[in-house]
């Protein structure tokens, strides 16, 4: 895009921009002529994705701002009137919005409310900050036909986002998403009122404890054990961290209810979208627990417990026997909850007919063999929870299968039907109730995570990732992609490649027989899958809410006996063989230009 170009479109973003912070931003950077900004905030616009939108925040078509927020609703708006005309002639469309406590989320919740309202589709707002799953479930209980939730979940402060949602509570899939996308695109004029004339006409309803008491009531409808709980919850403590965002309302709520002690991190407890006391508010990472971690040593905890932003993740840390505090992947986590919630399902005769746990493709297998001890069928989806909610739908319509669980490796799981994404409020109900029942049975989770790695082999997961910023990233990141598809991989970290799935080809095949190929169930997706011998499998994606692309390697090593000096050989061969893969990966990355 050459110079004129881009101050042509700087201009015409002025004059439409209505929000005076970002205009002033384009304003200033004209004014001094500052091509190398100018150029970033408008070689592109802001897609509309098929999650949403999610960028900087700023002024500019390349940026989160109040324009474009607007137009992504008005283009939703359009579209959910024509696939719901009945509906949309009576009068009897409605849309759930709620956000998280990251910066200008009142500006974004309140035009979204407002373009909603501007085309005649009642608007329940949220009047303050409210998790994600939250959001989803105040569309089933409304009986809503969409909503938004304002979030970039835990990417950097500079990020928002903005997720659009179907009348099932999950996130738009296709066909949706990309008629959405097209009527986005072809947004020439956004509708829109006062917030005044929304609230006055009855277009938009501010909304909160009628939803907040009808979702912790669910959740606490969803346990188990609530005698074992009564009994024992007080001999728990918890350290909780919602890392500045939405979570404290309702764990704190959910857990105290239920007699538990909890500790909230008082520097980390009141939302934030600076995320002060954080590099990013992410509890898949080390460094966003440690004042969390810190607390639990002090106070001799038993849990640590953290959500993200918008509370649909949930991680964990556990004392080992020494004191120290042991962070639990997403993997790890997913087992033991699948282990206890199959468990528990079948011990109270819970378990649906035909049971099915749905897990994405970049998640261990851990879960497989699980699944598959309960007698539970174990499918794949895609990655992105949205996808373990649209087979849920989809056998739901059929009555073939029934969801018992789903989860993601990256801290992401459901223990509910009532809620239809990750919902890390139900976790940390669930993990309370799972920590206490293992210690009734006399072991820690961590103990019976070790059992579980003696009887179905000991399962290691890494993951590398390398940002590839600016106009410039995106093209690196596609080229990795195409010579890692063009080229192939015979061996990595001195295994051989068995099988090769490219989910963007809709293909998986045998490397040595290149022509035999077996077609994919799923949508078309920038995946490559490396299948190893002995059982570990390499995934590459680029990421798409970041600029990013991510390596994922889930490894299995057999456990020769049911005993600690096994596990540990295990455990070494293992990481000898994570870190031999690692290293490869990290020069195919380094080398990308």
């Amino acid at each position: 895009m050459d110079e004129k170009e881009i101050i042509s479109r700087a201009k015409q973003y002025v004059a439409e921009e209505k929000d005076e912070s970002f205009r002033k931003e384009v304003e200033e950077l004209l004014a001094k002529n500052d091509l190398a900004e100018l150029e970033d905030r408008f070689y592109q616009s802001l897609e509309f994705g098929t999650g949403g939108l999610r960028g900087v925040m700023g002024g500019g078509t390349n940026r989160m701002n109040t324009l474009n927020v607007s137009k992504a609703t008005q283009g939703l708006c359009n579209y959910i009137i024509k696939a719901f005309p009945k509906e949309a002639a009576e009068g009897k469309l409605s849309a759930c919005i709620a956000y998280d406590s990251r910066r200008n989320h009142d500006k974004f919740s309140d035009i979204t409310a407002r373009v909603f309202a501007g085309n005649g589709i009642k608007a329940y707002l949220f009047t303050g900050m409210r998790p994600t799953p939250e959001l989803s479930f105040a569309i089933r209980y409304f009986g809503a036909k969409t909503g938004v939730v304002v979030t970039a979940s835990h990417n950097p402060p500079k990020y928002n986002g903005y997720k659009a949602y179907w009348d099932d509570g999950a996130q738009v899939v296709e066909p949706h998403d990309k008629g959405i996308i097209d009527e986005v695109n072809a947004v020439t004029e956004v509708k829109t009122v006062t917030r005044e004339e929304g609230i006055k006409s009855g277009k938009i309803v501010l909304v909160d404890k009628e939803v907040d008491e009808k979702f912790q009531e669910m959740i606490k409808n969803n346990l188990y054990r609530p005698e074992l709980i009564k009994e024992k919850a007080s001999s728990v403590k918890v350290v909780y961290t919602p890392l500045h965002g939405t979570g404290a309302m309702h764990v704190e709520k959910v857990l105290g209810d239920l007699g538990l002690n909890v500790i909230t991190v008082p520097e980390q407890r009141e939302g934030d979208g600076d995320f002060p006391t954080v590099e990013k508010p992410n509890p898949e990472e080390a460094p966003a627990l440690k004042m969390a971690v810190e607390l639990a040593k002090k106070e001799k905890a038993d849990v640590v417990m953290a959500t993200d932003p918008d509370a649909d993740r949930f991680g964990t840390a556990f004392p080992d026997k020494d004191g120290n505090y042991v962070l639990v992947s997403g993997n790890q986590m997913g087992a033991l909850l699948a282990d206890y919630v199959l468990l528990s399902k079948k011990e109270f005769n819970k378990m649906p007919k035909n049971p099915m746990l749905i897990r994405s493709i970049v998640t261990s297998p851990f879960v497989d063999a699980i699944a598959a001890n309960y007698g539970v069928s174990l499918e794949e989806v895609l990655t992105g929870f949205k996808w373990i909610a649209y087979l849920e739908r989809e056998c739901e319509k059929t009555g073939e299968k029934n969801y018992a669980f789903g989860l993601e490796e990256s801290y992401g799981y459901l223990v509910e039907t009532e809620v239809r994404d990750k919902d890390g409020v139900s976790a940390a109900a669930m993990c309370a109730e799972m920590t206490l029942y293992w210690a009734s049975q006399g072991k820690s989770l961590l103990e019976h995570l070790n059992d579980l790695y003696k009887k179905y082999g000991y399962f290691e997961d890494r993951s590398i990732s390398k940002y590839f910023e600016g106009v410039t990233g995106p093209k690196i990141m596609g080229g990795i992609m195409t010579k890692l598809r063009e080229e192939g991989l015979k061996t990595l970290g001195g295994k051989k490649v068995l099988k090769i799935r490219d989910i963007q080809q809709s293909v998986e095949f045998d490397p040595a027989n290149p022509g035999a190929k077996t077609s994919l169930p799923w949508p078309k997706s920038n995946v490559l899958q490396f299948f190893l011998e002995g059982g570990t499998i390499v995934s590459a994606r680029p990421s798409g809410t970041e600029p990013k692309i991510k390596f994922y390697i889930n490894s299995r090593v057999p456990v020769s006996a049911a005993t600690d000096d096994a596990l540990a050989a295990a455990r070494k061969e293992a990481a000898t063989l994570c870190d031999n893969i690692s290293t490869e990966i990290k020069a195919i990355l380094d080398a990308a230009k």
